[in-house]
């Protein structure tokens, strides 16, 4: 039953995406406190969970008694600092859940929004009797224009040919791994790279014949930046993250004879960003978000064409040696896109 694999389980939720700006800790405890009402009411209640822990760099006390109030059971905040990037402050959650009670463990965003029954479809493939080790949930952005054609470019889900119902890659805000696996693989430092640490992990999970079963069910929203300003250095710094990237696609994906291309500067990944632009061109009204018609999938094509547009020139800056806004950068770290 699923509230015997919950109570096995730890929830891990970072803050990350909320450093940065003016006020800074009290936007990132409205957005927590949000986040865990939200929990507090799903169908599977965060009561059901073994822990619950909170990674953050800066949650007043104040803060942190609201949260576990909201929460209706202990929550365990562990303290971070400002240099701690967001995969490793997933990494440094896990270390934090206990590994007497926790068999398994969820991670989430606390700058996401959840469906009302996300918990219970995260935790329902666990209790097959051939339960998976690995669950991706599926997110994507608003279902409005911007949303849908953004989803199709941050949020695609590409098959695994080898296993029925597995997904080849996932995202690190909507998924939940059997303590063993995740223990074993983690999240490893990557020179150079923004948010793509959770694809690699992906290639390597396949390649260690791990597969990734795909719970469309499980849906959360990710939040979009809230100006353009920001929206645009985001696309800015994802189309760098393709050049550090492309080595890993081009091993995992690619015959021997074109690795060539993970040392031809801006070319591989440009090549890789145009394949990116097919896939996405396909995916718009095949994500399970309402379709978009008339002017509005007109809209939803060019707003693809432009985001596209603008990660490819930031693999180009990156590939010609042009890192202004480096991903390892400390200001990159800290970008906050999401406001409560």
């Amino acid at each position: 039953m699923p509230d015997q694999v919950a109570a096995r389980c730890a929830l891990v939720l970072e803050t990350n995406n909320l450093r940065g700006g003016a006020d800074a800790e009290a936007k990132a405890g409205t957005s927590l406190q949000r986040l865990v009402a939200l929990l507090a009411k799903q169908k599977l209640p965060l009561t059901a969970l073994a822990q619950v822990v909170v990674t953050h760099d800066g949650l007043s006390p104040a803060t942190c008694e609201a949260v576990s109030k909201l929460a209706g059971c202990p929550v365990d905040f562990v303290r971070i600092d400002a240099a701690t990037g967001y995969y490793d402050a997933k990494n440094v959650g896990f270390e934090a859940t206990d590994a007497q009670r926790c068999t398994h463990v969820v991670f989430a965003d606390a700058d996401c929004l959840p469906d009302d029954d996300w918990l219970l479809q995260m935790l329902l493939p666990f209790t097959r009797s051939d339960a998976p080790a690995v669950v991706a949930g599926r997110t994507s952005y608003a279902a409005n224009v911007v949303g849908t054609a953004l989803t199709t470019i941050d949020f695609m889900y590409f098959p695994n040919a080898d296993h029925a119902g597995a997904t080849s890659n996932f995202y690190a805000n909507n998924v939940a791994f059997r303590r063993d696996v995740f223990e074993q693989h983690s999240y490893q430092a990557l020179d150079g790279v923004y948010r793509a640490h959770c694809q690699v992990l992906g290639m390597r999970l396949k390649a260690a014949g791990v597969p990734i079963h795909y719970a469309a069910q499980a849906h959360t929203e990710h939040r979009l930046p809230d100006t353009r300003a920001e929206a645009l250095k985001l696309r800015w710094m994802r189309g760098q993250d393709t050049y550090s990237l492309t080595p890993h696609l081009l091993r995992s994906y690619v015959s021997p004879r074109w690795q060539w291309l993970a040392k031809s500067g801006p070319i591989g990944p440009l090549a890789v960003l145009f394949t990116r632009l097919g896939f996405s061109v396909k995916a718009l009204n095949h994500q399970d978000l309402p379709p978009l018609r008339g002017l509005r999938w007109l809209a939803g094509m060019a707003l693809i064409l432009g985001f596209s547009a603008v990660d490819m020139l930031g693999a180009f800056a990156r590939g010609i040696g042009w890192h202004t806004t480096g991903s390892t950068n400390a200001d990159a770290q800290a970008l906050s896109y999401h406001r409560p």
